[in-house]
């Protein structure tokens, strides 16, 4: 008996040693990185109102994905390219992100670009517009949302062509400059005439030596190939300076929703622009607008309600295809159709363009305002094979010819 006992007594001991508990190991979140101007001149336009489309995505999707959770992380660029990059190779190399969406300054998301390819990682483009994200720049990474400049000249420039001759005070970068071009090309084309241009630095305050120069030179028509608040500013005094009092027209060649709350309908009345997405345009629009707007206190932007659509398509088709990897999420996606509030029938092409109809709408005169944020009206739409670029003229290496 006291050799059994001492016999239990030992294994008592030595069962804890030889049946330990291991805890569960966490699970790894899905990670999308937001990544904008944060708190300067495109704050309004992308900032924080992108960071919570991208939330309310998550959500309506249902918070988690293959059994993972989902996580939002944020970062402000300062529309710097090498912030920008170090934000995101940290991200990648260091925090587990997956994916990079929104990104505002076409330089940064140019920049951006190339980590994507370099490094596998999946880039949703639905703020900034260079066309050359898809053209010669294009990557099998990447996939650009809500507009581009091709487009914006389509649905503003060509219509307005012969209401020159035409003049560009141009943001000094990447996104000024693919506007300034595509916008001349289209107006050119349309057989208008562009008769100058001057370019201004990022976050200029004081326009007058540009509007000046645009006075001076002849044109009837000045057009302002900028964003954000440099677009608002510029705006804003050349009615100072009296230009449409004067008979000159004003092309804001790129505004937002936000822009003409800004700017105020009193300015800002007759203002042509196109949209990849307007607030007010069917029921659809307006029930997640509403949604959006409890959150936010202002109205969607187009780029902040494609930052949404944009996420919603990457989830689902993660969920499709079973599978984090890009290569195969982006097939995916490519193969499913977009169809939600903000797109319908919209497809991704090889480029990585997603293409649907866009919008041309007039800003309302004071008096045309029937509600809060009821600025603008419909003219026409464009239908997205007319509205984008064709497929074999952007210089795409992923395009057969």
């Amino acid at each position: 008996m006291r050799a059994f006992a001492t016999t239990a007594a030992l294994i008592s001991l030595l069962l804890p040693i030889a049946t330990p508990a291991f805890a569960a190991e966490p699970v790894k979140p899905l990670k999308i990185g937001v990544l904008n101007d944060m708190s300067g001149i495109y704050a309004d336009m992308a900032g924080p109102g992108s960071v919570i489309a991208a939330q309310m995505a998550v959500e309506d999707f249902g918070g988690t994905v293959l059994g993972r959770p989902i996580e939002i992380v944020t970062g402000d660029h300062q529309n710097k390219p090498d912030v920008g990059s170090a934000i995101v190779n940290r991200w990648i190399d260091e925090d587990g992100v997956d994916v990079i969406a929104d990104i505002p300054t076409s330089s940064v998301l140019l920049a951006v670009q190339e980590i994507g390819r370099r490094k596998n990682k999946l880039v949703l483009a639905s703020t900034g517009g260079s066309s050359d994200f898809t053209g010669k720049f294009c990557a099998v990474t990447g996939i650009h949302w809500t507009y581009d400049t091709y487009a914006l000249a389509v649905g503003t420039g060509a219509p307005l062509a012969k209401d020159g001759p035409w003049f560009f005070i141009t943001a000094d970068y990447a996104f000024g400059h693919a506007l300034e071009r595509d916008t001349a090309d289209a107006v050119t084309k349309a057989g208008g005439k562009v008769v100058g241009s001057v370019k201004h630095p990022q976050g200029t305050t004081d326009f007058s030596s540009y509007l000046l120069k645009a006075q001076s030179s002849g044109a009837k028509l000045v057009a302002f190939a900028s964003s954000g608040a440099d677009e608002v500013n510029a705006i804003k005094q050349a009615t100072e300076f009296g230009l449409p009092q004067s008979g000159i027209k004003l092309a804001g060649l790129y505004l937002h929703i936000t822009d003409i709350h800004a700017i105020g309908l009193e300015t800002a009345q007759g203002l042509i622009l196109t949209q990849g997405f307007y607030w007010d345009l069917n029921d659809e629009t307006r029930v997640w607008s509403k949604r959006f707007y409890a959150r936010h206190k202002a109205m969607p932007t187009m780029g902040q309600a494609g930052t949404y659509s944009a996420i919603l398509h990457y989830l689902n088709a993660v969920k499709a295809a079973a599978t984090t990897d890009t290569e195969k999420v982006v097939a995916q996606m490519k193969a499913t159709p977009v169809n939600d509030f903000f797109a319908k029938n919209g497809h991704i092409r090889a480029d990585g363009r997603m293409v649907h109809d866009l919008y041309v709408l007039q800003v309302k005169a004071p008096g045309e305002s029937k509600y809060p944020w009821d600025y603008l009206k419909l003219i026409r739409t464009i239908p997205g094979d007319a509205a984008f670029r064709p497929l074999a003229e952007g210089g795409c290496p992923l395009v057969k010819s």
